[in-house]
């Protein structure tokens, strides 16, 4: 888990390194030829995304860095904790998410972060457990119907 994580994010900053190196000194090298700066919309964009993409460099290493220093012995067994798969039962619905970080969180996909409402009522607890949520849509009542932890999956 922990090294499909510093993979995808080596992935990633290699791209976007690639795009800070070679895509945007061309995008601004054109913008330049077009004139005047001050009023010049195409070389605004390139310089905000310029600043975005080194933003987000710095973010994925720092990143990077705290997940290499993660000890995932300190992660609970048998109880949800990051990396863990957790089928929920709402009603008469089964819901599965997996808790991940927050940057990588799609709740669409399933993939929900620690820190959300919902991840954070899951957290430390076990298949069985009745779980309450004030979310912003209201009062969510879960059960845990199932658990596979990141020590399951290794």
């Amino acid at each position: 888990m922990k090294e499909k994580l510093l993979k995808r994010f080596e992935d990633e900053i290699g791209t976007l390194e690639r795009e800070l190196k070679m895509e945007l000194p061309k995008e601004i090298q054109r913008a330049r030829e077009l004139g005047d700066l001050r009023e010049n919309a195409e070389y605004q964009a390139a310089k905000e995304r310029q600043t975005y993409v080194n933003a987000r460099i710095a973010m994925l290493k720092r990143r990077m860095s705290e997940i290499a220093l993660m000890n995932l012995d300190r992660i609970p067994h048998g109880k949800a904790g990051f990396g863990s798969k957790v089928t929920l039962r709402e009603k008469d619905q089964q819901l599965v998410y997996e808790l991940v970080m927050p940057e990588d969180a799609d709740a669409e996909r399933g993939l929900i972060s620690t820190s959300s409402p919902i991840g954070r009522a899951i957290l430390n607890r076990e298949e069985g457990d009745e779980v309450t949520v004030s979310t912003p849509n209201g009062t969510r009542r879960f059960e845990i119907m199932k658990l596979v932890t990141i020590h399951d999956e290794v």
